[in-house]
């Protein structure tokens, strides 16, 4: 989808993409015809709500925008949502041509589930991965094919601490959505410190803070130069400034893997879940502050005094990430599904990120801020 849209949300799983072809022989197919593939979709749903049999809504559907799928063991879809799967439309032969064929779905939210005539275009694979863990067992019953979770994560090899490492320069980094309270705190906060806090500027987009990014490669790599530089991290559960989301299901946003694996501390309302409890299992993964916290300074004066809290805490953030949450671990997660080999790419990257991990784990990294 990354020719398609575009949101800075979701160049997180446009990193997977480009993990997946980095890491084994896959080949990345990008469709670019969003005007001719939303014309298609609608005259899609027109004729399958209309004569009720989707074989004849495909036969029907002018599909100017495909073309033939290369044959292969394992298709894989990286969807941001399920509202994306009417772009599976852009492949003919996709299913027929390969052994096996897994969708990973970066987002979805039980109480958002499209029509019928979407979902049941992920019929086809084998089993549905997703990146929310509330809504597994809701897709699973709607789809009527295995669902799983899948957690995020992140590229953590391009987000960690450098070796010399960079100054944490940055005091206090801020991103995507945000609570105007701490906000402003923040702001005095660095104004009487004569700190440095990075925070967006960009108009806000809804609820969130969002917009739209030209090249998501690059994004990522500006993402974990400043994370790697900075000594604080706000990170806050998935949609925790929406109700509609937040008070129904706590889910792990991106943002934990991304300020774990770049060594920072982060400061935040973590998920209240058992399934945030086993991804990030280790003590002060996230220190816990009020999503609207006005003394997130006093707070950070207290945190500076004990150095070796930190040092200990940006320690297991790598050291956990390396071992946990790269996005060649949920890979492997797939290939086993499957029962296919890890490459020698796989099999490689495995083994710098656990020489990350040892010399994150053994004091040979130099975290501190």
């Amino acid at each position: 989808m990354r020719r398609l849209s575009r949101l800075v949300a979701y160049c997180l799983p446009y990193e997977f993409e480009d993990s997946i072809v980095a890491l084994s022989d896959a080949k990345l197919l990008v469709p670019e015809d969003w005007a001719g593939l939303e014309t298609s979709r609608r005259i899609y749903r027109l004729l399958r709500t209309g004569s009720g049999s989707p074989a004849l809504a495909r036969m029907l559907s002018p599909r100017r925008h495909a073309r033939e799928a290369p044959e292969g063991d394992l298709f894989i879809a990286v969807l941001n949502d399920t509202w994306d799967a009417y772009v599976l439309s852009t492949m003919r032969g996709w299913r027929e041509r390969h052994t096996h064929a897994a969708c990973f779905v970066s987002e979805a939210w039980a109480h958002l589930m499209p029509p019928d005539y979407l979902l049941e275009l992920l019929q086809p694979f084998d089993e549905i991965f997703v990146g929310t863990h509330h809504v597994a067992d809701a897709l699973q019953t709607r789809i009527g094919r295995p669902c799983s979770y899948l957690p995020l994560a992140s590229d953590v090899l391009r987000f960690a601490p450098t070796v010399p490492p960079s100054a944490r320069c940055i005091d206090v980094c801020n991103i995507g959505r945000r609570s105007a309270l701490t906000h402003e705190a923040l702001l005095q906060y660095a104004d009487q410190t004569r700190s440095l806090y990075y925070y967006d500027t960009a108009i806000a987009s809804g609820h969130g803070r969002s917009f739209q990014v030209e090249d998501a490669r690059q994004h990522r790599l500006l993402l974990a130069s400043l994370l790697k530089r900075s000594r604080y991290f706000i990170a806050n559960r998935a949609r925790i400034n929406d109700p509609v989301y937040s008070s129904r299901v706590h889910e792990i946003s991106g943002r934990f893997f991304e300020g774990a694996a770049a060594g920072t501390v982060m400061l935040g309302m973590p998920a209240d879940s058992a399934n945030y409890r086993v991804q990030f299992s280790w003590p002060d993964a996230v220190v816990e502050l009020p999503f609207d916290c006005p003394d997130i300074g006093q707070r950070i004066a207290e945190l500076d005094q004990d150095r070796s809290r930190l040092a200990r805490i940006r320690r297991d953030n790598v050291m956990n990430s390396a071992r946990r949450h790269d996005w060649s671990h949920r890979l492997r997660s797939i290939f086993d599904r499957f029962g296919l080999a890890p490459t020698d790419a796989m099999l490689m990257r495995e083994q710098a990120l656990e020489k990350l991990a040892l010399a994150a784990e053994n004091g040979e990294l130099e975290l501190a801020g």
